[in-house]
């Protein structure tokens, strides 16, 4: 009796896993630069990366803003200000990388980028 409830926890445990690792390969990735909010109509344009194609993207209230102090509902607003700096600074956007689901985002995460390796070694 005791070996067949650990095989079935064992088992339920394993689909459970599965589970959780197919949900989140089903979401795609998008990395690029993202160049362009639109705060009413709720979008946000993003330029891939390798292949300059624009990407329009849908935001819903549940979409996540994901910083270096955690994971925050979306403010369009704030990245609507935070792409017209990185335009007024002479580059693109801000980079980016977005995981969506047939258009629809779930997950915003700004990339930094990483500093010159002479810089950190002494």
């Amino acid at each position: 009796m005791q070996n067949r409830r650990k095989f079935f926890l064992m088992l339920t445990t394993s689909f459970v896993a599965l589970g959780l690792i197919a949900g989140t390969a089903l979401a795609d990735e998008l990395l690029g630069v993202l160049t362009k909010v639109d705060v009413e109509g709720k979008k946000v344009t993003v330029v891939e990366k390798g292949t300059d194609k624009e990407v329009i993207v849908t935001i819903t209230p549940e979409t996540e803003y994901v910083t270096k102090k955690g994971a925050i509902k979306i403010d369009l607003a704030k990245v609507a200000k935070g792409v017209e700096k990185a335009h007024d600074a002479g580059k693109k956007g801000i980079n980016v990388t977005v995981e969506h689901e047939k258009g629809v985002a779930s997950k915003i995460t700004p990339v930094a980028k990483k500093k010159d390796a002479a810089k950190t070694t002494n």
